[in-house]
């Protein structure tokens, strides 16, 4: 993968959405950008990406909007989040895979101040992928040690 290429990856088990989840922390999600489509089960959201892996010594921060698919999607809970404000942003820290069996699952997203999306799937068939090009960010995320 070069740091200008745009990302495209696909998550069949924990491991693969670990990486997944690395590439979309400090993600900014509006929460009008999400949807369920349950007759498709189907989960879908747009993210505003901090591109992580562009980061060098001589390279500038980016951001660029990416997809992210969950299919055999069979429930969706929130917790923690107003669905009725469209107009808010949420941060991803974390998206995790707990498997119950070779057929069911739980994913779930983290956000900062304590929201989360749980999803309840027959399997873990997930995408990102990068749509378009990256532009420059002057805010590079900060994490500090606990």
């Amino acid at each position: 993968m070069t740091a200008n290429k745009p990302l495209k990856l696909r998550a069949r088990d924990a491991e693969d959405l670990s990486v997944i989840s690395a590439a979309l922390q400090d993600a900014l999600v509006p929460l009008g950008d999400m949807t369920h489509l349950p007759d498709e089960k189907t989960f879908m959201m747009v993210v505003n990406r901090f591109r992580w892996e562009g980061q060098g010594e001589d390279s500038h921060a980016e951001r660029v909007h990416a997809g992210l698919r969950f299919d055999a999607v069979r429930r969706v809970q929130y917790r923690g989040i107003d669905r009725k404000d469209h107009s808010q942003f949420l941060s991803v820290l974390a998206v995790a895979f707990d498997a119950k069996d070779e057929k069911d699952g739980i994913v779930v997203m983290h956000f900062a101040d304590g929201g989360a999306i749980r999803l309840e799937v027959g399997g873990l068939y997930c995408i990102l992928a990068d749509l378009g090009q990256p532009w420059p960010t002057q805010w590079t995320p900060e994490h500090g040690v606990e």
